[in-house]
């Protein structure tokens, strides 16, 4: 089995790390539309996040699926990943991250759940988690943390995994963050691509100003599309 070399000279074990991508929403604050098509530089958001997981070497992913199904499906086809469709994907994202998790193969050191609606991660910002979840002392979620706001993805080890898996149907990950704060294992961190997402028409625009990329918004979409 591969391994790392520690700062202290030592070694890490290779970690076999998955993720669960979360493509279901309804864009609400959009005005109903699939921020996962949300195109930068001509690509959409759904397309760059596989290809940082991919130069990430994650071991699997799975994409999960809600609203605007067969457009977000049709971006991801010529990707090796697995697809998990969330039925009830209206009732919010705690339902999706546990369908994700579900639909992953045999067990995993670590998973991430990540956003599809944060347009700056790539594959580097993903490492950078995965070194913060190996140097950890204590916790189960590697949570980023800018300037002390949480941001986003995380990294689950197997007892969070668990944990989310063996609750309720609200049991995800925020709630499960919010409810148990000891679990965290803070990644303190300057890199504010962590907390650069885009929940608004507003947060594409400002994006867009401040660093002269082209987004284009993809069409309104009717339920279910």
């Amino acid at each position: 089995m591969a391994c790392a070399l520690k700062a202290s000279g030592g070694l890490y074990q290779r970690l076999r790390i998955g993720a669960v991508l979360l493509a279901a929403g309804e864009g609400k604050r959009m005005g109903g539309l699939s921020k996962p098509l949300i195109r930068l530089q001509g690509v959409p958001l759904i397309s760059r996040h596989l290809i940082a997981l991919s130069a990430a070497g994650i071991d699997e992913v799975v994409v999960v699926t809600g609203f605007a199904r067969e457009a977000v499906e049709e971006h991801v086809r010529r990707f090796i990943v697995t697809l998990a469709h969330n039925e009830r994907y209206a009732e919010g994202q705690d339902g999706s991250v546990r369908v994700g998790l579900s639909a992953l193969s045999g067990d995993f050191d670590a998973v991430f759940v990540i956003l599809a609606d944060q347009p700056l991660i790539g594959g580097g910002d993903l490492t950078e988690l995965i070194g913060a979840f190996k140097r950890r002392k204590s916790g189960h979620i590697v949570v980023p943390v800018v300037n002390g706001a949480r941001g986003n993805p995380i990294l689950l080890d197997a007892v969070a995994q668990a944990r989310i898996l063996a609750g309720d149907a609200k049991t995800g990950c925020r709630r499960l963050i919010d409810r148990n704060p000891g679990l965290i294992a803070a990644h303190e961190t300057a890199n504010t691509r962590f907390v650069t997402d885009l929940d608004t028409i507003e947060d594409v625009e400002t994006l867009s100003k401040n660093t002269g990329w082209k987004l284009e918004l993809p069409a309104t979409l009717t339920e279910g599309a």
